[in-house]
């Protein structure tokens, strides 16, 4: 079969669907690849690169449409271009199925099997195919570097001769994937970076990237965002107002506001409202990533730059990914080369639809003349993180009498231990001769002292395996210097080398902590 990817017929895009080396990836699993000529020119991928990767360049969407039996691109497709398509074709592309009941309407009557890249489930398998975390985690980083294009300072604060410049105050509404790469380059520029989520469990996230996390003073309790697919649920009226207020308080001392909050299949919800955009300082910056959908931002203007009358700068770009194509167009065309491998198991360059499996069932939205959309949830599922429970507080009493139960325990069970010993060591004298309980006794001793000299030193100064081997040595030499009164000459001998060798352990064992402690001071 062969794979085709058109040339993006929306004004302003750069994105390609695939690349020279996505198209050899491809050509392992037993496919041909077209390309239309010019497809992959604005992402810096040039004819001649992929004929050098052993693909076919056609001239003209017609031809690529009418030789390509599965076609790859990146934009929801025009309904011209869904007039291609036939019964016997697949086609993998950005879809909005929520939204675009015309073209899934298209698509059935024309039979042809349409997989949309933004309803890849949220699972752990599916990552690797997961389009919509490639295309945000670009849009994040490159928000905050247009923020930076139209601010006014720098990010870092910095002392001058010239003198003192104060760190940008970023805040992030929303941190998913497209707010937790904002909030990572944001930091790393050395902004004093906020985040703001509605899902409890990415605090720890926001704060483990340097960032500090806005609380609200709001006892509800907010759903895990495990529990609706990595998304972030609709909130309370109350939990909205008490949000509203904080965000009023955090206004006037932000420079930069990077929103990104979107719920699934409705319109973006206002955060941002104009009473705060007037009370931002003049020159400070609004990024707003959900202006496809309505914005976030009171004052958001879709693919326009507004300056208001307080110096305010709202942007409302859509196309952030597609600014930077040849990164985008690298991780998309991966992601479209993993859901082939999955739709290829065999890797004979045929289709397996499998309807069975939970990522290709859930990105399949049209198929043979039905439509699939939307699919049934799928049979894995993240596993909400369970609310800890809190430990109760002892009071002073309760403390106290559970020392002294662990105390019992602890005697009761030393007690036992010795009772058992002395009874097993009476048993032992009762039968063995008297020359076995003496050299017995000796070998007791030996173990207690060089258990209790050598266990006994921190392990800061040597490790636990170099204590044991210690302990050992040390039972060693007090057994010898036990038998070199001996007046066996042998016996002398032997002893005599016990204690020189286990002594060269013992003491060489400390040289050499003494020398490795010495590689960690600075002096």
């Amino acid at each position: 079969m062969k794979i085709g990817t058109p040339r993006e017929v929306e004004s302003g895009e750069n994105r390609v669907a695939m690349t020279p080396d996505s198209a050899r990836q491809l050509q392992k699993l037993g496919y041909d690849c077209m390309i239309e000529s010019g497809a992959g020119a604005k992402a810096g991928f040039s004819d001649e690169s992929y004929r050098d990767a052993g693909v076919d360049v056609v001239d003209g969407a017609d031809a690529l449409w009418a030789g390509a039996d599965i076609i790859a691109k990146v934009r929801i497709p025009t309904l011209a271009e869904l007039d291609y398509l036939t019964a016997d074709k697949t086609l993998i592309t950005f879809f909005n199925p929520g939204g675009n009941e015309e073209g899934l309407n298209k698509a059935k009557d024309k039979g042809a099997s349409v997989l949309a890249m933004e309803m890849v489930p949220r699972i752990s398998r599916a990552q690797k195919m997961d389009a919509l975390s490639s295309m945000a985690n670009i849009a994040g980083y490159r928000a905050v570097i247009e923020a930076g294009n139209n601010f006014g300072r720098f990010f870092t604060g910095q002392i001058t001769a010239a003198g003192k410049v104060p760190p940008a105050k970023v805040l992030v509404v929303g941190a998913g994937v497209a707010g937790l790469a904002a909030i990572g380059t944001s930091t790393s520029l050395g902004a004093i970076t906020y985040a703001f989520d509605v899902r409890p469990e990415v605090a720890e996230q926001v704060e483990s990237m340097g960032a500090e996390f806005v609380y609200l003073d709001f006892e509800e309790q907010q759903q895990d965002g495990a529990a609706t697919g990595g998304y972030a649920a609709v909130s309370s009226p109350e939990f909205r107002e008490a949000q509203l207020k904080k965000f009023r308080e955090l206004a006037p001392d932000i420079d930069i506001v990077i929103t990104t909050a979107l719920i699934p299949n409705r319109p973006a919800p206002k955060l941002w409202l104009e009473d705060m955009v007037k009370a931002m300082k003049p020159g400070s910056v609004i990024i707003d990533l959900a202006a496809e959908k309505g914005g976030n931002v009171e004052g958001t203007v879709m693919d326009e730059k507004v300056v208001t009358d307080n110096g305010v700068t709202i942007i409302g770009y859509t196309d952030f990914p597609s600014r930077m194509a040849t990164q985008s167009s690298t991780l998309y065309a991966t992601n479209i080369r993993h859901m082939l491998t999955d739709l290829t198991p065999d890797k004979d360059g045929k289709i397996n639809h499998n309807m069975e499996d939970d990522v290709i069932r859930g990105a399949t939205v049209t198929h043979q003349g039905e439509i699939t959309f939307p699919p049934p949830p799928p049979k894995v599922q993240a596993i909400a993180a369970k609310p800890k429970e809190k430990v109760k507080e002892l009071t002073a009493a309760e403390k106290r009498a559970n020392e002294v139960a662990a105390f019992k325990a602890q005697t009761k069970q030393q007690v036992t231990l010795l009772a058992i010993g002395g009874g097993l060591l009476l048993a032992v004298g009762l039968v063995a001769p008297a020359s076995f309980m003496q050299h017995f006794i000796v070998f007791v001793l030996s173990v207690f002292i060089g258990f209790q000299v050598i266990w006994n030193v921190s392990h800061s100064l040597h490790t636990p395996l170099m204590a044991i081997t210690n302990a050992i040595s040390s039972i060693i030499i007090l057994g010898a210097l036990m038998q070199i009164g001996s007046g066996s000459f042998l016996v002398i001998l032997l002893a005599a080398l016990s204690v020189f060798m286990a002594g060269i352990n013992i003491f060489g064992g400390f040289l050499v902590t003494r020398r490795m402690l010495a590689m960690f001071q600075k002096s």
